[in-house]
C-alpha cells in the first residue's frame, strides 16, 4: 500500500481544438493534487514541448491532454516506449476511442446498438451518398470522426444539405460521420477504477448538447436518479461493456442516447474525459461520495502502482 506522496506532472494544453478545455482540465487537476498532498506541476505540452519526459523525479504523469495528440494514443505511446507511469488508457485504447468509426465497428461487432451511420470521404460518388442518405434516416448527425468536445458536430434537418456540410467538416477536419439522428434522452456514465459511477442525464437548453452546452452555458442541466433502477444498472452494463471492449484503463466517459422505446443507442467513448467545472465525470464521481481531489489522488495512486501497464497496453 502506497502511503507517501507522489510527485506528479500534469500534461496539458497540446495543439488541439480542445487545447483551452485542456488547460482548464490540467489546472484543475494540479490543484486537486496539491489538496490530496502531492507535489505537482502542470505543463503546457505538444509534440515539440516534451521535454518534462525526462525527468527523472517524476513519479508519475497525469493526462490531461484532450483531442489529438493527447487523446489519441500519441502521447501515450511515447510514455510506453520511455517506460513511464501514466494515467488512464494505453495507445491502443486512446486510438480506438479517439477514431469514431474504429469505435462504431468495434461496437457492432461486440452487439451493442449504436445509431446507423455512413462515411464521408475522398472519393464518395455525390450521388450515391445523396442516395444512402435519404435511405438512413430523416435527420442527422454530421460528425468529425477523429475529434472530442463535440468540436464539428451539426444537426442537420434537411438531407440535401447533408453533402455540403459533410464536405464543408471534412475539409476542416478530415473523414465525417453521417449518423441517423436518434431522438432521446442524453445520458452518459463515467467509470472509475474499473467501476461505473451514476448515470448522469444531460438536459441541455440548447438544441443538443454541443461545445457551447458542455463549457459555456450554465443552463445546461445535469440530472442524477432520473432512472429506474433496474434501467440505470442496465445503461451502467452496456457503458462497462465498451470501457472493457476498447481496453480501456483508470478513467473514462460513455456517451448514449435513450430512444422513448426504451433502447438505448451507445454514441461515443472518451477515454481522457475533462475535468473542468463544468465536466460530468468528476460531477458523478461526487455524487458517488468521491470527491474531485479524491479522485485525481487514486488515479495517480493506481498508475503508480500499475507496473503491468505497459505490458497490457503494448
Amino acid at each position: 500500500m502506497l502511503d507517501r506522496p507522489l510527485n506528479v506532472a500534469v500534461l496539458a494544453g497540446g495543439i488541439s481544438p480542445e487545447r483551452q478545455v485542456s488547460l482548464q482540465s490540467g489546472a484543475a487537476a494540479e490543484a486537486a493534487l496539491r489538496q490530496a498532498g502531492h507535489r505537482c506541476t502542470c505543463h503546457d505540452i505538444g509534440p515539440d514541448r516534451l521535454d518534462v519526459l525526462e525527468d527523472p523525479t517524476i513519479d508519475v504523469f497525469f493526462v490531461a491532454l484532450h483531442g489529438a495528440f493527447g487523446e489519441d494514443g500519441q502521447l501515450q505511446s511515447i510514455m510506453e516506449q520511455r517506460h513511464l507511469r501514466y494515467t488512464g488508457s494505453g495507445p491502443q485504447a486512446c486510438r480506438l476511442a479517439f477514431d469514431k468509426l474504429a469505435t462504431k465497428r468495434l461496437l457492432n461487432d461486440l452487439g451493442l446498438c449504436t445509431p446507423r451511420y455512413l462515411v464521408f470521404g475522398p472519393g464518395k460518388h455525390d450521388g450515391l451518398l445523396r442516395d444512402q442518405v435519404r435511405q438512413l434516416s430523416t435527420r442527422y448527425v454530421v460528425k468529425p470522426a477523429r475529434q472530442g468536445s463535440s468540436v464539428g458536430v451539426s444537426i442537420v434537418d434537411d438531407p440535401d444539405a447533408v453533402l455540403d456540410i459533410c464536405k464543408r467538416t471534412a475539409s476542416e477536419f478530415g473523414d465525417c460521420l453521417v449518423e441517423e439522428y436518434i431522438e432521446g434522452r442524453e445520458l452518459t456514465v463515467g467509470v472509475l477504477l474499473g467501476r461505473p459511477l451514476p448515470v448522469i442525464e444531460i438536459r441541455p437548453a440548447r438544441s443538443f448538447y454541443d461545445y457551447q452546452a458542455k463549457y459555456d452555458d450554465d443552463r445546461t442541466q445535469f440530472m442524477f436518479d432520473t432512472l429506474p433502477a433496474d434501467l440505470q444498472r442496465h445503461i451502467q452494463d452496456q457503458a462497462m461493456a465498451v470501457f472493457e471492449g476498447l481496453g480501456m484503463r483508470h478513467l473514462g466517459r460513455i456517451d448514449l442516447i435513450l430512444a422513448p422505446s426504451g433502447k438505448a443507442y451507445v454514441l461515443e467513448a472518451n477515454a481522457i474525459p475533462g475535468l473542468t467545472d463544468h465536466s460530468l465525470l468528476p460531477k458523478a464521481a461526487m455524487h458517488a461520495g468521491i470527491p474531485f481531489w479524491q479522485m485525481c489522488d487514486q488515479l495517480v495512486r493506481a498508475a503508480f502502482l500499475d507496473t503491468m501497464a505497459s505490458k497490457v497496453f503494448d
